[in-house]
C-alpha cells in the first residue's frame, strides 16, 4: 500500500476516534450528587435555602465554564424527605448507581452521622454544607468527611457568653443570678447543642434551672411549657426544628410562660420569615445563633470580592423565591460550595491530577483561608487526620442575631455587632416577663 494512502488512512481513523472518544480530560465534567430535604418538616427549616444557596454557587462557577474555565460541575439532585432511611438510601444511589464523584450537602445532623461514617468508609467525598452535630465528625477521625461549617460544640458556647457579657449592663442582674433553661429537640442536633449549652453555662457561672429534651415530632408540648413555668428561668435556650418551635411558642403564650430572652440555635429559628407568618411581630426581638447571614457583614471588614459575591448571592436568592428575607441557610448553601468549587478543586487537579477522592482530600488538608476571606466571615482550615475534630473547619464561627421589626441584626461578637442588643424584652411585648 502507497505511504501517501497509509497516512491518510490513519488519519482518517484517527478523526473518527476522536469523534467517538469521551471528551478529553480537560473538559470532562465534574458530578456532584447534591442531597437536601426538599420535602417534610426540614424542608420549611432551611433545608431549601440551603440548596438554592448550593445551586446558585454552582451556576456561577458553569457560567465561567466550570472550575478551571473548563470543567463544568454536573450534579445529580435528591431529596432526603426529611427521613434518615431514605437520606441512607439517596446517597448510596448517588455515589454507587449515579457514580457521582463527591456526595454535597445534607441539613440533617440525624441523616449526616449515620451517613458520614457510611460514606468515608467507601473512601468518598462527603462534603457537608449544614449539619452542625459535633457528634458527625467528634473522635471519629474521619479521613474523607469535610466541614466547613460551624459545629454545634460552637453554637451552645455562644448563647452563654452572650448573656454572661451583658447580664449586668442589661438585665441589671450578676451571671450567677440569671436563671436558664435548656430545651431541644432530642436527636443529635438538639442533643449536641443543649450539652455544649449546659457546659457554658456552668463556665460563664450562670444558673441552671432546668433542661429537657422532647421529641421533633412531638404533638404536644404543654407539659414542657409547664414545668419550665415551674422553673421560672429568666433565660431559655432552645434548639428546634420549625414545626416544633412553632408549637412551642403558641403553648407557651396560652400557658403563660413569660421570659426576659428566648435565644434560639439555627434550624428554625433561622427561618424567621416563617415564624413571622405565623406569629407576626410577637417573635421582634428573639435571637439566633447561626453562621451569620453572609449580607448583614461589612463587606470592608472581608477580603477583596467577597462583597460583590454576597450582593450576587443575595440578588439571585430574591430573583428565585421572591423572599425579602435571605436566611443564613442560604449562606451556608453557598460559602460551603464555594470553598469546595473555588478553593479546594482547583488545587485537587492541578496539583494532583484531578478529583478523585485522595486528590480532594489532600487538596483540602492544603487549603488555608484567613479570617474574612469568605463571605461568612470566617476562614477556613481544615483539621488533619488523628484530631479529634477531623475534617472540621477550625476557623468557622456563630454570632447571636437578633430579629427586630423585621430586620436582622449582629448582637455578638460585641466587635461586629450592629445593634445595642435589645435586653429583657420591652415592657408589653406577650412573652415579656412580668
Amino acid at each position: 500500500m502507497p505511504r501517501s494512502l497509509v497516512t491518510a488512512l490513519i488519519g482518517a481513523l484517527s478523526a473518527v476516534a476522536l469523534l467517538a472518544a469521551p471528551a478529553g480530560a480537560q473538559e470532562k465534567p465534574i458530578r456532584i450528587g447534591v442531597l437536601y430535604d426538599l420535602s417534610g418538616p426540614f424542608a420549611a427549616a432551611g433545608s431549601v435555602p440551603g440548596s438554592i444557596g448550593t445551586q446558585i454557587a454552582i451556576d456561577l462557577v458553569n457560567e465561567k465554564g466550570g472550575v478551571l474555565g473548563k470543567h463544568k460541575i454536573e450534579t445529580v439532585s435528591a431529596d432526603s424527605q426529611s427521613k434518615a432511611d431514605v437520606a441512607i438510601n439517596e446517597a448510596e444511589r448517588l455515589l454507587n448507581q449515579e457514580k457521582v464523584d463527591i456526595l454535597l450537602g445534607v441539613f440533617s445532623s440525624a441523616h449526616a452521622v449515620p451517613l458520614a461514617a457510611k460514606v468515608d468508609a467507601q473512601k468518598k467525598i462527603f462534603w457537608i454544607t449544614i449539619a452542625v452535630a459535633s457528634a458527625v465528625l467528634k473522635d471519629k477521625n474521619l479521613q474523607y468527611t469535610f466541614r466547613g461549617q460551624v459545629h454545634s460544640d460552637q453554637y451552645g458556647e455562644a448563647s452563654p457568653a452572650f448573656i454572661a457579657e451583658n447580664a449586668k449592663s442589661k438585665l441589671g442582674m450578676d451571671p450567677k443570678d440569671v436563671k436558664v433553661a435548656i430545651i431541644y429537640e432530642d436527636g443529635p442536633y438538639g442533643t449536641g447543642i443543649a450539652t455544649s449549652n449546659e457546659a457554658a453555662v456552668k463556665k460563664q457561672g450562670l444558673q441552671l434551672v432546668f433542661k429537657e429534651g422532647y421529641s421533633a415530632s412531638a404533638a404536644d408540648l404543654s407539659a414542657l411549657v409547664t414545668k419550665l413555668r415551674r422553673a421560672r428561668p429568666d433565660v431559655i435556650l432552645h434548639t428546634g426544628y420549625n414545626p416544633d418551635i412553632t408549637l412551642f411558642l403558641r403553648q407557651a403564650r396560652e400557658g403563660g410562660l413569660r421570659w426576659k430572652a428566648l435565644i434560639g440555635h439555627g434550624a428554625g429559628y433561622a427561618q424567621i420569615d416563617k415564624l413571622r407568618e405565623t406569629f407576626g411581630d410577637d417573635v421582634d426581638y428573639l435571637y439566633n445563633v447561626d453562621p451569620v447571614a453572609a449580607q448583614l457583614l461589612d463587606p470592608k471588614t472581608l477580603e477583596p470580592g467577597m462583597g460583590d459575591l454576597i450582593k450576587v448571592m443575595v440578588e439571585r436568592y430574591r430573583a428565585k423565591t421572591g423572599a425579602k428575607e435571605v436566611p443564613p441557610h442560604a449562606s451556608m448553601g453557598f460559602n460551603q460550595t464555594w470553598i469546595l468549587l473555588d478553593k479546594v478543586l482547583p488545587i485537587a487537579i492541578q496539583k494532583y491530577g484531578g478529583w478523585d477522592a485522595d486528590a480532594i482530600r489532600k487538596a483540602a488538608l492544603e487549603v488555608d483561608i484567613p479570617e474574612g476571606g469568605t463571605i461568612q466571615g470566617y476562614g477556613v482550615k481544615f483539621a488533619p487526620p488523628g484530631d479529634p475534630m477531623s475534617g472540621q473547619n477550625l476557623r468557622s464561627s456563630p454570632v447571636v442575631m437578633q430579629y427586630v421589626k423585621g430586620e436582622t441584626f449582629v448582637a455578638w461578637p460585641s466587635k461586629i455587632k450592629t445593634i445595642d442588643p435589645v435586653l429583657p424584652l420591652p415592657a408589653g411585648h406577650p412573652y415579656a416577663s412580668r
